[in-house]
């Protein structure tokens, strides 16, 4: 897939993020809708209409070219060094949660309780980890994609997973951003295999769309937890009712 493609593909993916159609983005554009078709399928686009369709979206051009690299590499993994990092200093794991959900150095000094010195070792080990570039004026960028998955069973979720998911759990799930469904049923191993696809498909649309908002001020963004699971499951109490078959 060539770079360009790439972009095309970005772009398609967050006029669907945004929930915009082409005929959407045709009446922001002056254009008739067809001819928007066509140049999407062409990828067709000057310069000028790359920047008119960017600010109908409310993005600049490198979070596209961003989000471009990162569908084209797929997930990602930290190194277990890396995590072994994270793992063993907290406060160091919440410096980077922050500088990877776009906080710039003077706004986490800002916002948080860290001094200056404390932020700058900080930074300075990420970047001798090769997590993040730490530029003049305290400018940080990711080294890493945005959209990492933490090691199975690597050093971070050995160290926070059962925390963390306790905490997450904690909450009654009646405010307006809260939903916590359970459902279980019988399907065919087939359709078990669609239902976790889809899944993935929704925790790499969270992801997408954190990155879309990445550019968005401080005030304007709140914190999400995604819980996503599905195994093969059966309630305890079902199991007790089972005829249990003589032993041969």
């Amino acid at each position: 897939m060539t770079a360009a493609s790439r972009i095309v593909g970005a772009l398609k993916e967050c006029l669907r993020l945004r929930g915009m159609t082409y005929r959407d983005l045709a009446s922001g554009l002056g254009l008739s809708e067809p001819s928007v078709k066509r140049m999407f399928s062409r990828g067709s686009f000057t310069l000028a209409r790359v920047e008119e369709i960017l600010k109908l979206l409310d993005l600049d051009f490198h979070e596209v070219a961003r989000m471009s690299r990162n569908r084209s590499h797929g997930p990602a993994e930290l190194s277990e060094p890396q995590e072994k990092l994270l793992a063993q200093d907290e406060r160091l794991l919440s410096v980077f949660w922050l500088l990877l959900n776009g906080w710039g150095f003077g706004q986490i000094l800002e916002e948080f309780s860290i001094s200056k010195a404390e932020l700058t070792l900080a930074c300075a080990k990420l970047e001798r980890a090769k997590l993040i570039e730490w530029g003049t004026r305290d400018r940080v960028r990711l080294r890493v994609p945005s959209d990492f998955q933490w090691r199975a069973a690597g050093p971070v979720k050995k160290a926070y997973g059962a925390r963390v998911t306790q905490e997450f759990l904690k909450a009654r799930f009646a405010a307006p951003l809260e939903l916590l469904r359970f459902e279980a049923r019988e399907v065919s191993p087939e359709s078990a295999a669609v239902i976790r696809r889809r899944l993935e498909r929704l925790v790499a649309e969270c992801n997408e769309l954190a990155e879309l908002d990445s550019r968005l001020a401080a005030p304007r963004r709140v914190g999400i937890g995604v819980l996503v699971a599905c195994r093969p499951w059966e309630f305890s109490g079902l199991n007790a009712l089972k005829r249990r078959r003589p032993s041969a």
